[in-house]
């Protein structure tokens, strides 16, 4: 697929996908870290209805 390409080239689209791949997952990380400490305690029927609740 890539044999087209330099040796250069190659390289330098592995490091980018990789990086773009490392911002995706630590974006995702922060995103789910936030989900579950913004949350009350473990406790899923007082969060569901408490959810339900703010919603309508």
């Amino acid at each position: 697929m890539f044999d087209s390409l330099s040796e250069e080239t190659q390289l330098i689209l592995m490091i980018i996908g990789i990086a773009v791949l490392f911002v995706a997952v630590s974006w995702n990380t922060k995103r789910n870290k936030n989900r579950l400490y913004n949350r009350g305690k473990r406790n899923f029927k007082k969060n569901y209805m408490e959810k339900k609740k703010k919603n309508n």
